[in-house]
C-alpha cells in the first residue's frame, strides 16, 4: 500500500471510490493499474469528512466515484475541488457482476467505484457546482416535494380510518383531503356526531365554512344516510382520536407545504432563469421551479438535448442480441428530473396543440398514459434545452413544430 508521506512519487492518474453510509463511510484509491494505495472507513463527521478530503488530496486523486449526487459528503469532496461522478446504485449492482462472488459489501463496493472510474470513467459526467440561487431552490422543491409525499400517507391512513369508523364522510366530498372535507370531519369526527344532522343543518354548516360548491344540502344528507354505519360505542370513542390527530397532523403539513409554496415563488422570482420555465405553457410557478431547479443551470450537465432526455429517462434504451432486439423502459434515470418533467408534460397537453397532438397520437399507437406522458417528455426537451442553453423565455412564435402542426391543422379545416 503507497503511503504519499513517504515520498516516493505516483506515475498515471489515481481513482477513488466512496461508498456513502449514514453513520460512516468505506473509501477506497486506486492507482492507474488497479492496485490498492488506500482502504479505510471515516466517520461521518466533520473531522471524518476533513480527513477523507484531505488523505484523497494527498494521494493526488483525479475522480472519485459514488453512488449519490447530494449530501455532505459530495459537498465536501467538490468544497476541495475533488472531481466527482455518479455511478447510479443500478449500474453498481450490475457492476458487481465483473467480479466472481461479489456480494453487497460497503468496503468492496468502494473498491468497484473507484476500478469504474479507472476502466470505464468515460461513461460517467463529473458533477457541476450549480449557483447558490439555484441550490437554494432546489432545496426549497425538494423539502416541499417531501412534505406532500408525507401528507398523501397521513390522508391515506385518515381514509382507511373513516372506512372503518365513519364511511359516510369518505365519500361525502370529492376529495378527502379538501379543506371542506377536513373542516366537516374535525367538525363531526364520528357517525354518531353527525347523525344529528338534517337538510337544515347541513345547509347552515356549508353557509358557515363559506362552501362554494354547487351540491345542495339535501345530497350530502342522502351520501350521510345511505352510507353503512360505521362504528359506534367504544370504538368510535377510540378512533375518533386517531381521526383528529391525524387531521391536525395534515393541517401542519399544508401549512408548511404552503410556506414553502410562497418561499419557492420567492425565490423563483428573483432566479435569473425563472423566464425560460415560466414561459412554458402550463408550467405555472410551482412546476417552472421544480423544472428549474432538478436541471439546475450548470450547462455543462446536458450538453445535448438526448443527454437531458436521457437522464430524465424518458426516451427508450434498445436491447439487442443476435437475431432478438427490444426496446424498453430506461430505469438508470433521475428520478426527480423524471418527475419534473413527466409533470410538466402531462400538464402541457390541455394548453399546447402540438403537444396534444402528440400525446393523442402515442395513445392511438397503443400506449398507456404514462408511456405517452413519456414520449411527450422527451419531444419537449429538445424545446426546454434549446431555450435552457440559449437562456432564451418559451416563445410560441418560435416554435417550428407548433407552427407547423397549426397550419396543417388550419389546412385541413379550410
Amino acid at each position: 500500500m503507497h503511503d504519499p508521506t513517504a515520498g516516493t512519487p505516483l506515475t498515471g492518474p489515481v481513482f477513488a471510490g466512496v461508498d456513502w453510509a449514514s453513520a460512516d463511510h468505506a473509501v477506497c484509491v486506486l492507482d492507474a493499474a488497479g492496485a490498492v494505495l488506500w482502504r479505510h472507513t471515516v466517520s461521518h463527521s466533520r473531522a471524518g469528512l476533513t480527513r477523507l478530503t484531505t488523505r484523497l488530496r494527498e494521494f493526488g486523486v483525479t475522480r472519485v466515484g459514488i453512488e449519490r449526487p447530494d449530501g455532505p459528503v459530495v459537498e465536501a469532496l467538490l468544497a476541495v475541488g475533488l472531481p466527482v461522478a455518479v455511478v447510479p446504485p443500478r449500474q453498481v449492482k450490475n457492476l458487481r457482476s465483473r467480479y466472481r462472488g461479489a456480494g453487497k459489501d460497503d468496503r468492496f463496493d468502494a473498491y468497484l467505484l473507484a476500478d469504474a472510474m479507472r476502466t470505464d470513467g468515460h461513461r460517467f459526467t463529473d458533477l457541476t457546482r450549480d449557483t447558490a440561487e439555484t441550490t437554494g431552490l432546489r432545496a426549497l422543491v425538494r423539502a416541499r416535494q417531501d412534505l406532500v409525499e408525507i401528507r398523501v400517507g397521513l390522508v391515506n391512513q385518515l381514509r382507511h380510518t373513516l372506512e372503518l369508523a365513519f364511511p359516510g364522510a369518505v365519500g361525502l366530498f370529492f376529495d378527502l383531503h379538501s379543506p371542506i372535507a377536513r373542516a366537516f370531519v374535525r367538525r363531526f369526527p364520528t357517525a354518531a356526531e353527525a347523525a344529528v344532522l338534517d337538510e337544515d343543518g347541513m345547509a347552515a354548516w356549508l353557509a358557515a365554512e363559506g362552501y362554494p360548491g354547487r351540491t345542495p344540502a339535501a345530497v350530502f344528507i342522502d351520501r350521510l344516510r345511505t352510507a353503512p354505519a360505521g362504528l359506534g360505542g367504544a370504538e368510535a370513542a377510540a378512533r375518533r382520536h386517531i381521526t383528529l390527530a391525524l387531521l391536525a397532523a395534515i393541517d401542519a403539513i399544508e401549512d408548511q407545504v404552503a410556506e414553502l409554496g410562497r418561499r419557492i415563488k420567492e425565490a423563483l422570482a428573483l432566479h435569473p432563469d425563472a423566464p425560460i420555465f415560466t414561459g412554458l405553457p402550463r408550467a405555472g410557478q410551482l412546476r417552472a421551479a421544480a423544472l428549474l431547479a432538478e436541471m439546475g443551470d450548470a450547462r455543462g450537465r446536458y450538453p445535448s438535448p438526448d443527454a437531458l432526455a436521457a437522464a430524465a429517462g424518458v426516451c427508450p434504451v434498445t436491447f439487442e442480441s443476435g437475431k432478438h432486439r427490444a426496446v424498453g423502459f430506461r430505469y438508470i434515470a433521475d428520478l426527480k428530473l423524471r418527475r419534473a418533467l413527466t409533470d410538466f408534460a402531462d400538464d402541457s397537453r390541455h394548453a399546447n396543440p402540438w403537444a396534444a397532438d402528440i400525446y393523442t397520437r402515442a395513445r392511438a399507437r397503443g400506449m398507456r398514459h404514462p408511456h405517452a406522458v413519456r414520449v411527450l417528455a422527451r419531444a419537449w426537451t429538445g424545446v426546454i434545452w434549446r431555450c435552457w442553453q440559449d437562456h432564451t423565455a418559451y416563445d410560441p412564435a418560435r416554435h417550428s413544430a407548433l407552427n407547423r402542426y397549426l397550419s396543417q391543422d388550419a389546412a385541413a379545416a379550410a
